[in-house]
């Protein structure tokens, strides 16, 4: 198994450099590979503000390239919880790290907005300001 970085997955992803395109393309065909959180959080950003791309399209690309049989994402169940969160709406930032937070008693942050907009409730959110600000975010369960 080998792991890709950040570079490797958008020129898979994007394909603007044809020849670092069909190089990636060539080794992830040819071998298993694991992708890490951190390079998908990485990537989101890269996407989202350097091209421009909209969450459903992310999201999408992400979901082709994670069905792969040969892709194995870190915390697969994490990983579709959290992109199940984004398709919803929430920010991917803030759905991966409540995805990994939900053992937690409770996420404390400064960020006001912060999962809001999420339906349902399984992480609670707390604001470090001690502004009494507590709030559930609901995660969806992740797709089949």
């Amino acid at each position: 198994m080998i792991a890709i970085d950040t570079n490797v997955l958008v020129r898979l992803l994007v394909a603007d450099e044809p020849a670092q395109a069909r190089r990636a393309l060539r080794l992830v065909g040819k071998a298993d590979v694991f992708v890490s959180a951190s390079v998908l959080l990485e990537t989101e950003w890269v996407l989202r503000s350097a091209y421009r791309l909209r969450p459903a399209a992310i999201c999408a690309a992400f979901r082709g390239f994670l069905g792969l049989p040969n892709v194995t994402p870190e915390a697969p169940a994490t990983i579709a919880q959290a992109l199940a969160a984004y398709a919803g709406g929430l920010d991917f930032a803030d759905a991966l790290h409540l995805a990994f937070a939900q053992k937690a008693s409770a996420c404390y942050t400064v960020d006001r907005r912060r999962g809001r907009g999420a339906k349902g409730g399984s992480v609670r959110v707390e604001s470090l300001l001690g502004e009494g600000t507590t709030f559930e975010v609901g995660l969806p369960e992740a797709e089949g």
